[in-house]
């Protein structure tokens, strides 16, 4: 089993950046595929990020590609989320989730296919 733990978030200007992180504890961290996803009042929870087991493959949501960097250290049971650019659309409250893959070069895309989640840390954009 696995804890997550999500941590970074605040209050930012539009335009500024903020990274979050997901700190693991538990087993064997490295053998889980990492994902982040956001949810925004009145909104459903939105897919934002996704990388493998190994870290050598990422996806990304169509509204934050170009702008956000998922990332991991498994000798620190850390995963990131580095956001540039920030809109005010990226307001929302962000969880990191694991998963069980096939192979620890696939990603996960789905809610549904992470079994942990954290508690979410909140970002505010304002513009």
């Amino acid at each position: 089993q696995v804890q997550l733990v999500e941590s970074g978030g605040g209050l930012v200007q539009a335009g500024s950046s903020l990274r979050l992180s997901c700190a693991a504890s538990g087993r064997a961290f490295r053998s889980y595929a990492v994902g982040w996803f956001r949810q925004a009042p009145g909104k459903e929870r939105e897919f934002v990020a996704a990388i493998s087991a190994s870290g050598s493959i990422t996806y990304y949501g169509n509204s934050v590609r170009g702008r956000f960097t998922i990332s991991r250290d498994n000798a620190k049971n850390t995963a990131y989320l580095q956001m540039n650019s920030l809109k005010s659309e990226d307001t929302a409250v962000y969880d990191c989730a694991a998963g069980t893959p096939y192979s620890s070069e696939q990603y996960l895309s789905g809610m549904s296919e992470y079994d942990y989640w954290g508690q979410g840390t909140q970002v505010t954009v304002s513009s």
